[in-house]
């Protein structure tokens, strides 16, 4: 969705690509239970299934550049995938070897495996073939996802794509699939990759015939898609519409209890089976502003993402790819990274890398607190709690199915604190729980074996 932006991509060092397990099908947890407003409840007997390691992903290209100072933040950033060219730069230019290299050198430096999006509009299908065998045969860079193109339904608005429908984007896209798949036959295609998906039918994106342009893509295309993608900013919600408030903003993270269920059953009735899904790219705000009480660069867009990738995660997204790594302030603030120091969306990540590899059940009687539980590689017990109020929130967590005996270790993210661990604090604890306004708070409690 973005527009075209041009600055130097400083991109060094060899390559290492590390696979990725194959998609596996989609497992959506039952809601849990009503449950009084005071209680936090985490259901720890069982989990649900691994948490896909591709969420933690986010958008590069050719017009973003990581400053020499940055190096060590993008490292620790905890990025495991990695889109380019990600906003429409890669359908207004030819992606040409060297910009492959240097692009696969910082995946490898940033510790990401790497997603290509070839050229749609103005590209052919020999183009995207010739990418493919060099990527994969001439260099070995064993690129296993790909996509092609960037927001097809708004092709329309660009010169000599008046007529653009959803008959010619399934036309070409498969013609592009057909010929790369022939190059690398084990290579993934995600798509549509089409913007502003909410599931709402009436409103979902349509062609000028009225054609629904995913259900229209994956009639025509779902033999050859592997993971099935949309793009969402939520505001403004119009061209002239005011900015969001922290309370809209806040509120709007809840969206996706609707969005992920209504894709997973176009997919299922478009195709007749299950597909994993991708948020490839997905920011607050689809225009570039900032310095504003909510644009990217803000802490409330931060405490929203916080609390968007938590239930992207619980209701088992396969990837997903903030927009974007790097921005520099005088083209937007949605980069984690500005020029020479963090924004705090990137705190997010850091409470994140220490979030557990495997979903539990969990559920907050209170409507204005989030609540996302996982287990940890080394059997530890985490939970995220987003206080989406103003104020102090005092809640009592039940554990059920799992007993807990330690020293918890918490980490604190708010408006005043970057996410730093701030305290540890007995378990089982003593009383309810503090948890301070609009903040994310993350408990990592020790267990000992089930």
């Amino acid at each position: 969705m973005r527009t075209g932006r041009f600055h130097p991509l400083l991109l060094l060092l060899p390559l290492l690509i590390a696979c990725t397990p194959a998609p596996a099908p989609p497992h959506t947890p039952s809601p849990p239970p009503p449950l009084p407003a005071h209680i936090l409840r985490v259901y720890a007997g069982q989990t649900l299934g691994e948490i896909s390691p591709l969420v933690y992903g986010a958008n590069h290209g050719p017009w973003a550049f990581v400053n020499f100072e940055l190096w060590e933040e993008a490292e620790a950033a905890g990025i495991t995938f990695l889109r380019f060219p990600g906003g429409n730069w890669g359908d207004e230019n030819d992606i040409h070897p060297t910009h492959l290299d240097e692009f696969i050198a910082f995946a490898h430096q940033i510790g990401a495996e790497p997603q290509i999006s070839v050229r749609l509009r103005g590209g052919t299908p020999a183009q995207a073939a010739a990418l493919v065998r060099y990527a994969n045969l001439e260099q070995a860079y064993n690129i296993r996802y790909w996509s092609i193109g960037n927001e097809p339904e708004l092709y329309h608005a660009k010169s000599g794509f008046a007529d653009y429908d959803s008959e010619r984007l399934n036309r070409e896209w498969r013609a592009i699939a057909i010929a790369m798949r022939a190059i690398d036959p084990a290579i993934l295609l995600i798509g549509p990759e089409i913007t502003q998906f909410t599931g709402n039918p009436a409103s979902d994106p349509k062609d000028a015939a009225g054609k629904d342009w995913m259900r229209s893509f994956l009639t025509a295309n779902g033999d050859l898609v592997d993971v099935v993608s949309i793009h969402r900013y939520p505001f403004p919600t119009g061209m002239t519409a005011a900015p969001a408030t922290p309370a809209e903003l806040l509120a709007s993270a809840a969206e996706w209890e609707q969005i992920i269920p209504s894709l997973r059953t176009v997919i299922r009735e478009s195709t007749g089976k299950d597909l994993p899904v991708a948020i490839t790219e997905i920011n607050s705000y689809w225009s570039n502003v900032s310095g504003g009480e909510t644009t990217p660069d803000s802490f409330y867009s931060a405490l929203w993402w916080a609390d968007v990738l938590g239930r992207l995660i619980r209701q088992d997204v396969h990837i997903v790819n903030f927009f974007s790594l790097q921005s520099h302030p005088s083209i937007g603030g949605y980069g984690l990274l500005a020029r020479r120091e963090t924004r705090p969306s990137y705190d997010v990540y850091q409470l994140y890398q220490r979030f557990g590899q495997h979903r539990l059940d969990a559920a907050s009687g209170d409507p204005a607190l989030s609540l996302f539980a996982a287990r940890r590689q080394d059997n530890a017990l985490t939970l995220l709690i987003i206080n989406r109020s103003e104020q102090t929130a005092v809640k009592t967590v039940e554990i059920a199915g799992l007993d807990l005996a330690g020293e918890a270790e918490v980490w604190l993210f708010d408006a005043e604190h970057p996410a730093a661990p701030r305290s540890r604090m007995p378990w089982p604890p003593p009383g309810p729980l503090s948890l301070p306004p609009y903040s994310a708070t993350l408990l990592i409690i020790p267990a000992a074996l089930p």
